[in-house]
């Protein structure tokens, strides 16, 4: 019998799910005799809890709402496991399980820190020749993992921010020139600008789109910030600035430390950031003398499952598809990902990198090229490779006028 185990890691995305409807559906048509679920990601396994997928997903219908539940339907994550030379007991742990389970291979859906995991257990497994396989399945709405043009989870994200700043750009503008009034919206991302970007998508020939777009990529500068949006007040009195959460200045200071609040730390070192938008709005208000308002779109970016784009949903999918066959063949070590072949018409093919190490730990950022520095603003090379991420609606199971999710059994 062969036997598979998936699992899921890291901050949700509104699309994660289609990719474990991938991992299921493939892993069953390819002839997996079990396909378990590992509830919490490592974390969970290393206390064995696993569910039976089948369970759930033996029913067609359920497997159509899967795809359209937002967050991780197995729960996620942050759990590093470390070298083998300290945490060897660990290592062994896992790989009891797996086979007390007779588990022949494991799929782990996430970004960077997952495939870190996926990287320490191969690498593991080859040392003390083990039988299982390891594969790696990219999911990220920072869309910062190398090699993959990019990330299942990003396209909808960046959907739900380009439909949410059209509809604060209204917003804003009701005041008209009556009352001059600046909205700072505060964008995910880290240390990479993707998702920010993603805010010029908002402009067309109905909007105006933002005003202005902070990215990471470029250091920030507090002084340089107030005198651009003061010109910006001289032209106009509705303005809406977007900024990424990981803007910082020249010296690498983080914006939102600029407090006396210190920053959480998760188990990879990572700093938990926020709070710049907040920080900004009051600097605007002292120094300019002006109406503004601090918009942190924090969790909805990921969660707003309603918003999904088409085009994503069915690449997660297709991405999970791929790893179920990869771990059917018996490959280890490995990540699927998607290569652009061309933006119009948009066309992407679904490939295997072979080395994990490659991958793991590593940010992707946005080119420096594709960034109008001077403008404060992105080029059309990056609308350009934006656009079609966002492509299309998926049709939503509705019940009592909201719509349908699937969740464990208590």
């Amino acid at each position: 019998m062969k036997k598979l185990i998936v699992g899921q890691s890291g901050g949700p995305t509104s699309v994660i799910n289609g990719t474990l409807a991938g991992v299921y559906y493939e892993a069953k048509k390819k002839g997996f005799d079990k396909v378990y679920g590992m509830l919490n990601g490592i974390e969970g396994l290393l206390q064995e809890r696993i569910i039976d997928l089948d369970d759930y997903f033996q029913d067609k219908n359920n497997l159509e709402l899967l795809k359209r539940t937002p967050s991780s339907f197995l729960g996620t994550c942050r759990f590093k496991l470390g070298g083998f030379e300290k945490n060897e007991e660990t290592y062994e742990k896992i790989f009891k399980i797996l086979d007390k389970h007779s588990i022949d291979s494991l799929i782990y859906i996430g970004g960077n820190d997952s495939m870190d995991t996926v990287e320490s257990l191969s690498d593991y497994a080859l040392l003390k020749k083990k039988k299982q396989n390891f594969i790696g399945v990219p999911k990220t709405i920072d869309n910062d993992l190398p090699i993959t043009d990019h990330c299942p989870g990003f396209g909808s994200a960046c959907k739900y921010i380009a439909t949410t700043l059209r509809e604060i750009i209204q917003d804003n503008n009701c005041y008209g020139d009556t009352k001059p009034t600046i909205a700072i919206v505060e964008i995910m991302g880290r240390h990479a600008g993707w998702l920010t970007a993603s805010s010029a998508l908002a402009k067309d020939e109905t909007c105006e789109g933002v005003d202005a777009i902070y990215l990471p990529e470029i250091p920030f500068n507090i002084d340089t910030f107030v005198k651009e949006t003061e010109e910006l007040l001289k032209k106009k009195s509705s303005i809406v600035i977007a900024v990424s959460e990981g803007i910082k200045t020249e010296d690498d200071q983080f914006i939102c430390e600029l407090t006396d609040n210190n920053l959480l730390v998760d188990s990879f070192g990572h700093k938990e950031l926020s709070g710049c938008a907040e920080i900004l709005s009051k600097v605007l208000k002292e120094k300019l003398n002006v109406k503004t308002r601090a918009i942190t779109l924090s969790t909805l970016q990921r969660a707003a499952a309603h918003l999904a784009s088409k085009t994503d949903l069915e690449e997660s999918y297709h991405c999970g598809m791929k790893g179920a066959d990869l771990a059917y063949q018996g490959q280890t070590g490995k990540m699927v990902y998607m290569s652009r072949i061309s933006n119009n018409p948009y066309k992407i093919k679904y490939k295997v990198f072979d080395d994990i190490h490659k991958i793991a730990n590593i940010e992707k950022k946005i080119p420096l090229e594709w960034i109008d520095v001077d403008n404060n603003y992105v080029k059309e090379e990056l609308i350009d490779y934006l656009k079609p991420l966002i492509q299309g609606e998926v049709k939503q199971i509705y019940k009592d006028g909201l719509p349908q999710h699937i969740s464990l059994k208590k």
